[in-house]
């Protein structure tokens, strides 16, 4: 086969590689790398699953991959060296999930501003009687400006909050700011300052612990907190006992790690922790732009020349009003960052 699928495009992005290609989809490979091996030993294109590890031993095996694609963000499972030695294409879908970040991100805000909402939804018959807040007139810090954080400036911008930020890769006086409406501040004065915090940082691992006891000494009382970020940006025993002590009042996070909860974890058991299953991509129309993009990637990247013009194989308009195939040989082009 040409291409193998461990993991599902939508049907139309499945359909317009089929007629292009020799294609396969086989999802129990995922977690036999034996059988995988066996398998796929001329394949010159596969799509792995988030859970799936490429190392540099599992290419050995296949001399006549010509890429990998995956549909999340994130290229913490692949052996980019090793990709890079052997001419492989990497494949990821950066930016198709960035507005549907944004919204999880916004919708986390709301919930914790009114949790009363949640607990009638969840059936109780006395729903929480704490107060709820209104998002319009408080103050939101964004840390990190990761491309999510476009988005969701403009969407709280429109709420009428008032944006403060930092970013340790960002200098204070970048334009970047003012284009977002986001006052730049030293990151004790956003701890100190937020009623609540979205973290959307890019992680590195020189940012493992970031969030630390000494950060959150300066935490604003009862603040509360929202991330996509890896779970690895936060001490976990500073956490518990900020969310303890009352300064964190809740926090929601999406996509920690298994140990992040682990019964060995300070944050075990807590009440006002909620972490969500890696939700915030999970939306019908980030699954559509990822499928048509790693769709397009890898038939150029296992095409050995320039696809032939034809109009009766193009694709149909994303989800954005963007072609995702003009049908002439043109490529769509994703954009660096989704502002919509």
């Amino acid at each position: 086969m040409d291409i193998l699928l461990l993991d599902a495009l939508v049907p139309e992005a499945m359909a317009w590689l089929e007629a292009r290609h020799s294609l396969e989809y086989r999802p129990e490979f995922a977690d036999d790398l034996v059988s995988l091996r066996q398998a796929a030993y001329k394949t010159r294109g596969i799509i792995f699953p988030r859970q799936t590890v490429v190392t540099r031993e599992f290419l050995d095996f296949l001399p006549k991959l010509k890429a990998v694609g995956r549909l999340h963000v994130g290229t913490d499972n692949t052996d980019l060296e090793a990709c890079k030695e052997r001419d492989i294409k990497v494949i990821h879908a950066s930016s198709a999930n960035v507005r549907s970040n944004a919204e999880y991100l916004l919708s986390c805000l709301l919930i914790l501003y009114r949790r009363g909402v949640v607990s009638a939804l969840m059936g109780r018959r006395h729903p929480s009687a704490q107060m709820g807040r209104e998002l319009s007139g408080s103050t939101v810090g964004i840390l990190g400006l990761a491309p999510t954080a476009h988005t969701l400036a403009g969407m709280l911008n429109g709420l009428g909050v008032r944006l403060i930020g930092y970013d340790p890769a960002v200098h204070h006086t970048a334009p970047i700011w003012e284009r977002l409406r986001i006052k730049p501040v030293t990151l004790p004065e956003l701890i100190s300052q937020a009623d609540a915090v979205s973290v959307q940082m890019l992680y590195a691992s020189r940012f493992k612990g970031f969030v630390n006891d000494k950060l959150l000494a300066a935490c604003k009382k009862n603040q509360l907190w929202v991330g996509i970020s890896r779970s690895e940006l936060f001490n976990e025993a500073a956490l518990a006992a900020a969310l303890t002590d009352g300064r964190i009042e809740a926090c929601v996070i999406d996509g920690a790690e298994p140990r992040f909860l682990a019964e060995t974890s300070p944050l075990h058991g807590l009440k006002n922790l909620f972490v969500t299953p890696r939700l915030g991509s999970h939306t019908r129309e980030a699954r559509l732009r990822s499928s048509w993009y790693v769709a397009h990637r890898m038939h150029e990247a296992v095409t050995s020349e320039k696809p032939a013009s034809d109009s009766s194989l193009s694709a149909p308009m994303d989800l954005t009003g963007t072609s995702a195939d003009s049908g002439s040989g043109s490529q769509w082009v994703e954009p660096e960052f989704d502002n919509r």
